[in-house]
């Protein structure tokens, strides 16, 4: 992640608190203008897990939706 990548969302999706602390504290300028919603999904998967995948996409479609 980027400070561009900070600048061009609409919307930030971290997976717990503690990524969007980490978000705050390494990009905050741009970060704090910024709307993160933590999904509140544990990161204990394996990268690209069916599972975490799902779960990622259930829990930000209506995040997208209502936008």
């Amino acid at each position: 992640m980027s400070i561009d990548d900070i600048r061009w969302a609409d919307v930030i999706c971290p997976m717990e608190q503690k990524h969007k602390n980490r978000i705050l504290a390494t990009f905050s300028r741009a970060a704090a203008e910024s709307k993160i919603i933590v999904l509140d999904i544990p990161d204990d998967y394996r990268y690209m897990d069916p599972e975490l995948v799902e779960l990622i996409d259930n829990a930000v479609q209506p995040i997208i939706d209502s936008a």
